[in-house]
Formats: C-alpha cells, structure tokens, sequence
C-alpha cells in the first residue's frame, strides 16, 4: 500500500510569521496536533501541540505575540506519496516521529500522514514503529 492511500491530504500550512495562537486555532478547528510549516514554497520546519507547550506556555510566552518560527522544531522529515506505507514508518521508527509530511515527486507538499493512518491500515507495521517512537531518546520529539 502506498502514502497516497491512507494520507490526509487536505492540510494547513502555518507561516513562520504567524502567531501560536494562530496556529493553535487551526489545530483545534482541524483536529491536528501539527502542523508543517512553509516559507518561500518550501518546508522548513514543523508545529507541534507538544512544541506550543514546552516552548511556549511553559515559558509564560505571550501566544499573541510569539510567533511560530520561535517555537517550532526545525528540519523536516518527510516521505513521497508514492512510497509504501512500511517506508513511512520506518521514518517515524528512526526520528521518533508520529507525524510525516508528504510530499509528491515535485517536492510540494501534498498532505500528511500519522501513525494512527498507518495502524489503521497495517497494525503490525504501526506497532513495529511505535516501539522506537517510544524508546527513550535525547532529542525532542514531535
């Protein structure tokens, strides 16, 4: 089974510009825990539920006047649609992620896809990543 099958593609992009608040607006009307981020046609990062939180709330930052570039994780992970789903986590698997842009073989961002769609699909393959998602790490986690 490839991405394409199983991704969410009607996805918002946040502006780096734009405030937390913003953000966090379009993950509740959306029912996303992120969001990637794009500037000049290209991603450059991600916003995260998580990242809003550690970030920013815990650091008693104003959420009309914080703006994402300042809160979100930097460097982008992402598969093609045209992968399989297996490849996909196996990503995940290796940078302890739930979340995976897609991207198509022009390098536009065409949706996203979550562990949850994968185990949806292949349960066995979405435990087999969960595992070293949940492994203990040193970096931060989206």
């Amino acid at each position: 089974m490839q991405v394409h099958e199983i991704m969410t593609s009607s996805v918002h992009i946040a502006d780096p510009n734009m405030t937390i608040r913003e953000a966090s607006r379009w993950m509740r009307d959306d029912d996303v825990g992120a969001l990637p981020v794009g500037e000049n046609d290209r991603l450059i990062g991600m916003i995260t539920d998580r990242d809003i939180v550690t970030r920013a709330v815990a650091e008693e930052r104003a959420p009309g006047n914080t703006s994402v570039r300042e809160v979100m994780s930097e460097g982008v992970c992402y598969c093609f649609e045209d992968d399989d789903v297996e490849g996909a986590s196996q990503v995940m698997a290796t940078h302890q992620i739930r979340r995976l842009p897609v991207i198509n073989r022009q390098k536009r961002l065409v949706g996203v896809v979550a562990l949850a769609d994968i185990s949806r699909t292949d349960d066995e393959c979405a435990q087999d990543a969960l595992k070293d998602i949940s492994a203990p790490a040193a970096r931060e986690r989206h």
